[in-house]
């Protein structure tokens, strides 16, 4: 499924000034953590209340989450494979010595931008963007990151008044 018109814009838009969005993501270190949050979350509503991932899914067509050993046991059984088997298959070590997947697009996302996994996909899709976890701050460089790959960051950004 190809991505909306709309999301590709927010995406070319921040890809096109990163020196804009790297200033304002240096202008956030000013900013106490709770009003960093509160920037995040209200921007995370906004934009998840105008875009739909399954119209995107650039996520997970560009990178790999992290597999914890709970996400791997939870998939493995869920698909009716042990652990280990599930790991030689589908993930490998990356330099920072986390699961990863062998592969991208993820070997999980069907043609119609939906997970075949969805039940039981890893925490870190679940948790994406990240943009309305408390504590931002600690994870402001993967926001930077995620917000040229995730329209919805990018709009949460291209918005933001920092």
């Amino acid at each position: 499924m190809e991505m909306k018109k709309e999301y590709k814009r927010y995406l070319q838009k921040t890809n096109s000034n990163k020196q804009g969005l790297q200033h304002k993501f240096k202008s956030l270190g000013y900013l106490k953590s709770n009003e960093i949050d509160q920037i995040f979350h209200e921007g995370h509503e906004k934009a998840f209340s105008e875009i739909d991932c399954l119209e995107c899914a650039n996520c997970c067509k560009t990178t790999s989450p992290i597999f914890e050993q709970d996400d791997i046991d939870r998939i493995a059984k869920y698909l009716n494979q042990k652990p280990g088997d599930f790991i030689q298959k589908f993930l490998h070590m990356d330099e920072d010595g986390d699961f990863v997947l062998n592969e991208s697009p993820c070997t999980f996302l069907n043609k119609d931008n939906k997970c075949k996994i969805y039940d039981v996909r890893p925490k870190a899709c679940r948790e994406y963007p990240h943009t309305n976890r408390k504590q931002m701050e600690e994870i402001l460089d993967i926001t930077h990151e995620n917000a040229l790959l995730c329209p919805a960051v990018a709009k949460i950004m291209g918005e933001m008044n920092v």
